[in-house]
């Protein structure tokens, strides 16, 4: 983009904030329900009051614990909700627009002791995890963060790339996470409690992200994040967890959105079941905006390779007298091609003689049913199913015509079923157990040439069956004093492929030692499997022969530590430090003695090696959180990590991982800007300031490349480069109109807003018979429209 054209938009904002106005006040209405948070009981008589208005406006849930505020001013606002005999909420940086009426569902924790009519103040901190078992290295992420953060562009996981402890993979145009130096492959996503297949476009089979999520930010609700140390119902992960939920719809009013922008073109529409009744439904599709311009004869890409998906994302939410029964899915379709250069007087690289076609598809739908057993405790059981494709082929053209290069295709799906039992024995004790099977499914094939095997095509993975795994789990939450309380649980997986199976104690504390101070630790045993077709990797033999060498690879394990420290400096500005160590082992390694490869360096793809579990590693580090809450018109967060990631190999050498970027710091922050003769209109401007340890690679031989003709790495320097440091700066610039049926919403995102080239690795090419350099994405902007109605 232009200075002129960046200029120009810049304009445009302003005069739509002078032009733009309104003569009257415009309302909206919040309202939801207060639920006891162990119990899920409604809490019947709960105040909740708007801080913020003059003069307050308050209101009291009802029988089933419902509450509404209606003709309240639109804007930013701070809930605080109380009851008798339970700690007292508060909730800030609430947005309320003119188009949707906001609908909440709050947890109020009891007060550790039984105290009559005096009401206990203990005000549960921003970004507490909803999940109660959490202690330590837990948040949760609002979708109000992830619309308003700079160039996360309402993607949760781009989101989460802004925490402590946490970065990016090493490509801009991804969104995979780096947890404390572990492979991404290490993570869990789960979707309303369910382990799920990797929720996002343009992925590689084995990667846990890609370039485009699938989640729309219109039907999700707040979600955790875990960075280590997790409760115990979270298995089968080794380095973290995003534990999504997916909001109900409205069950009073029927209500739109529609958005279109670079991203994609969405819909969503909710509303009730019937009238007068409390069911809801949710819903929306998103088709890609640039293969939407293909599709009616506009190609903005000029004969190039147009990437195209769409998404599906629902929730139908049916409340009875004896429970609740909730239906939801998601999925997502998403392909791309690349096309060869077929001028051979053109050809500048090796790589332009290709063309590929990709393509990348996910879906899980679940049905869910809560029913109370009693005011203190509920049952939940759940079925799902899912599947997930990702293919690719590539043909090269050489001398002899077109040579198919690679040719690969995986399919895994589950079939799953999950009961939980939560019981609230007191104040002080909660107690949950739950059991989960899974049918694992998998029909998978990868084959491509491989330089190791004289450049013949070699089909590595041919290979369809089942496999099951059978998990079970009990938590204990005991609120030892006032100030104490201890979560420790077990969690067993059992791995029906190979029979491997591991028993994993958890522990965790948090003592509030004073009313804005506290200390935390967390300790735990944690394992995962491969995906199933793993175990099936082929090995040539020679004459067409082959083994099957990795189907008693043991489950990787991992052992977690961490320490941590809060401290409220103010009421809205909160300090986390958190130091922690991990031990890796059983993990998945060569036996060759002199190989130095590890599955700790695995990305996204399938194993081409033999593998055994005598692999070791070690991660350790310190995260530091300084954050101001969205207080003032303003708000600022600043993250950083120092952390070494080590793994060792069959050779017995220690060295760095490939996700050794050593140190990584945050700087993120925003302004809104009230405008409009009624002051119900926002401008928002945010920034956010990456700098992190560059990308590391395996330097290549020169000689040795040249010599056989491909690259070939330098021997014992596993990824012992690292390149510059990687700096970023991102911009979001946004406009708010509040009409009083409709909000209208336009904003643009700029990702590496100075344009710095940042080093992706570096490569040998055939064809200039060079070690080339190739760089990260530019400038990327995303401008996008959206009405709320």
């Amino acid at each position: 983009m232009k200075t002129l054209s960046l200029r120009s938009l810049l304009l445009c904002f302003a005069l739509l904030s002078i032009s733009w106005v309104q003569a009257q006040e415009l309302t909206q209405t919040i309202r939801g329900r207060i639920l006891d948070r162990e119990s899920q009981t409604p809490l019947v008589g709960a105040t909740v009051v708007v801080l913020d208005t003059n003069p307050p406006q308050a209101a009291t849930t009802d029988a089933d614990g419902y509450f509404k505020l209606t003709k309240v001013a639109v804007g930013r606002h701070t809930l605080k909700i109380s009851f008798i005999g339970y700690e007292e909420q508060t909730i800030p940086e609430l947005l309320l627009g003119s188009g949707k009426e906001l609908v909440l569902n709050v947890g109020l924790a009891e007060a550790y002791t039984s105290l009559g009519d005096v009401r206990v103040v203990a005000e549960r901190e921003k970004g507490t995890a909803r999940n109660e078992m959490a202690t330590v290295s837990a948040r949760s992420i609002s979708v109000e963060e992830s619309k308003r953060y700079a160039a996360s562009i309402s993607d949760p996981a781009r989101t989460a790339q802004t925490l402590a402890g946490v970065v990016a993979s090493g490509d801009d145009l991804g969104n995979e996470i780096v947890v404390r130096g572990n492979s991404p492959r290490g993570l869990l996503w789960r979707i309303e409690g369910v382990e799920v297949p990797n929720p996002n476009h343009f992925s590689a089979e084995g990667a846990s992200g890609g370039a485009v999520s699938v989640l729309s930010s219109n039907v999700l609700s707040n979600s955790d994040f875990f960075t280590g140390a997790f409760p115990a119902e979270y298995g089968n992960a080794l380095s973290g967890v995003f534990d999504v939920r997916l909001r109900s719809g409205n069950n009073e009013k029927r209500e739109y959105a529609f958005q279109a922008g670079v991203l994609g073109v969405d819909f969503a529409v909710e509303g009730p079941l019937r009238q007068g009744g409390k069911g809801s439904y949710l819903a929306n599709y998103r088709y890609s905006s640039l293969a939407l311009l293909k599709d009616i004869g506009i190609d903005v890409t000029g004969g190039g390779g147009v990437p195209k998906y769409q998404d599906l994302s629902f929730k139908l939410n049916m409340p009875g007298r004896h429970g609740t029964l909730v239906l939801w899915g998601v999925g997502g379709l998403s392909t791309s091609n690349s096309h060869a250069v077929t001028d051979t007087t053109l050809w500048k690289r090796y790589y332009d003689r290709f063309e590929s076609v990709s393509g990348s598809d996910m879906g899980v739908a679940g049905l869910t049913y809560t029913y109370p057993l009693s005011e203190q405790a509920y049952l939940e059981t759940s079925l799902s199913a899912s599947a997930s494709r990702q293919t690719f082929q590539s043909n090269a053209f050489e001398t002899e015509g077109r040579v198919t290069d690679a040719d690969q295709k995986f399919v895994s799906t589950a079939l799953r079923a999950s009961v939980l039992y939560n019981h609230k024995l007191s104040s002080r004790h909660t107690v949950r157990a739950g059991f989960i099977a899974s049918r694992l499914g998998f029909d998978a094939r990868s084959g491509f040439r491989d330089d190791n095997y004289g450049g013949q095509f070699v089909q590595f993975l041919d290979q369809r069956g089942t496999a099951n795994t059978w998990q079970g789990y009990g938590q204990w939450k005991y609120r030892a004093t006032e100030q104490l309380t201890i979560s420790s649980g077990l969690h067993a997986l059992y791995f029906a492929l190979n029979g491997h199976s591991a028993v994993e104690p958890r522990v965790g504390a948090r003592w509030a030692f004073s009313p804005t101070k506290s200390f935390s630790a967390g300790l735990g045993l944690h394992s995962r499997h491969e995906a199933p077709f793993i175990y099936y990797t082929r090995i040539p033999l020679g004459e067409g022969a082959y083994s099957e060498p990795n189907k008693n690879l043991d489950l990787a394990r991992a052992a977690h530590v961490v320490l941590g420290y809060d401290q409220l400096l103010r009421e809205d500005l909160r300090l986390r430090v958190e130091p922690y160590f991990q031990h890796l082992y059983r993990v998945g390694i060569s036996p060759n003695p002199n190989s130095a490869m590890s599955a700790l360096n695995y990305g996204g793809g399938t194993a081409t090696d033999s593998l055994v579990a005598r692999g070791r590693g070690r991660n350790y580090g310190l995260d530091v959180t300084l954050e101001k809450f969205f207080t003032g018109q303003y708000y600022y967060q600043v993250t950083g990590s120092l952390y070494d990631s080590r793994y060792r190999a069959a050779d017995g050498q220690w060295r760095g991982t490939r996700y050794n970027g050593h140190y990584v710091l945050n700087v993120l922050g925003g302004r809104e800007f009230k405008v409009g003769r009624q002051r119900n209109n926002l401008i928002g401007l945010n920034l956010r300031l990456l700098w992190a340890g560059g990308n590391r690679y395996t330097p290549v031989d020169l000689e040795k490349s040249r010599e056989a003709g491909y690259q070939i790495n330098a021997q014992g320097q596993e990824w012992a480069e690292q390149g510059p440091s990687y700096s970023r700066l991102d911009v979001r610039l946004s406009y708010r109109k509040n009409n009083p049926r409709a909000s209208h919403i336009i904003s643009l995102d700029v990702q590496n807003a100075t344009n710095h080239l940042n080093l992706y690795g570096r490569f040998y090419d055939r064809y200039s018979e060079q070690v080339e350099t190739a760089y990260q994405t530019g400038l990327l902007p995303f401008l996008n429209y959206r009405v709320e109605f």
